[in-house]
């Protein structure tokens, strides 16, 4: 019960910051502009501050061996996902749709969500792990999922996604990490602060982004469920049911599978917003997956702890 009440709780706070960002919207305190503009700072600075703070720890044999269990695992998510949603969801008159679908059932919730749930949880062991999926998650979705919004293919493109700010502080964080470099107090401490702004910028983003649909009539898609339902269970479960047959460490193995088990990344949103696609859908995608994981993360858990 303690891993259900811990992620419904997490989740409902979310809800909160997200609210806060829907009467932003609704007040015009933040216009559609503005929006735009926010989520570009979280994407291009507060972001990749957090992936590279999370490696600022110090260095044991046995945390470097769990984040390498933790970097396989979180691989061969990603490519279950992607090969998954291609097999299942296929073009359609829309092909926009599709591209944003497929995006959604592939990448989660892990930084904004998976982190406190992690903690809350597992604890500080639990969120270095989740640190690892983290890494895969920004590399695949800064080439793959830029790719997959954008539709842009070319060589450029994906040199621009390799060079991407998140890519960047990925790997600079873990060459730090393996060096043993630790950055000076008051520096760690500034770039900490501006990491905190992570979670509540990208949860008002969204809540900006969803305040400009009808939640109402959202809920009446039929669709939206379908995607749902392939996010929040299929792919975490299956995971949960394949990762069980090996011998992986049993706090690795449940970091991964909740951080798979979370709702669509808000930066479904974000990169929309950013390639002129169809950010109302996207923003659809994202707020109801979250809604319904307020169920579907508790009842995952719930089964990895009766499994692992």
């Amino acid at each position: 019960m303690t891993l259900a009440l811990t992620a419904f709780t997490q989740i409902i706070i979310m809800f909160f910051i997200i609210l806060v960002g829907m009467i932003s919207y609704k007040t015009r305190l933040i216009d559609k502009e503005t929006n735009k503009k926010l989520s570009d700072i979280v994407l291009m600075l507060v972001n990749p501050i957090v992936i590279f703070i999370s490696y600022q720890r110090e260095f044991k044999a046995y945390l470097l061996t769990g984040l390498l269990i933790s970097l396989l695992l979180a691989v061969i998510t990603h490519i279950f996902g992607i090969l998954f949603a291609n097999l299942v969801l296929r073009k359609k008159n829309h092909e926009a749709d599709i591209a944003i679908e497929r995006f959604a059932v592939i990448y989660s919730n892990c930084g904004f969500i998976g982190i406190p749930l992690v903690n809350g949880i597992l604890g500080s062991e639990g969120v270095f792990y989740i640190t690892a999926y983290m890494t895969i998650f920004n590399l695949v979705v800064w080439t793959h999922g830029m790719i997959t919004i954008s539709g842009r293919s070319d060589r450029k493109s994906i040199l621009t996604a390799m060079l991407s700010p998140s890519v960047i502080a990925t790997v600079t964080g873990f060459v730090f990490f393996v060096g043993k470099i630790m950055l000076p107090d008051v520096l760690d401490q500034a770039l900490t602060y501006l990491g905190d702004m992570n979670t509540p910028m990208a949860m008002l983003v969204a809540g900006v982004t969803i305040a400009q649909t009808d939640i109402v009539k959202v809920l009446q898609k039929l669709r939206i469920y379908y995607i749902s339902i392939l996010k929040l269970l299929v792919v975490p479960i299956a995971m949960l049911l394949f990762f069980s047959l090996f011998d992986i460490p049993r706090i690795v193995l449940l970091t991964s599978v909740l951080a798979a088990a979370c709702p669509t990344a808000a930066s479904i949103n974000l990169f929309a917003l950013r390639y002129d696609k169809n950010y109302l859908y996207a923003s659809e995608l994202f707020a109801v997956t979250t809604i319904l994981s307020l169920v579907t993360i508790p009842v995952v858990m719930v089964l990895a702890n009766m499994i692992v």
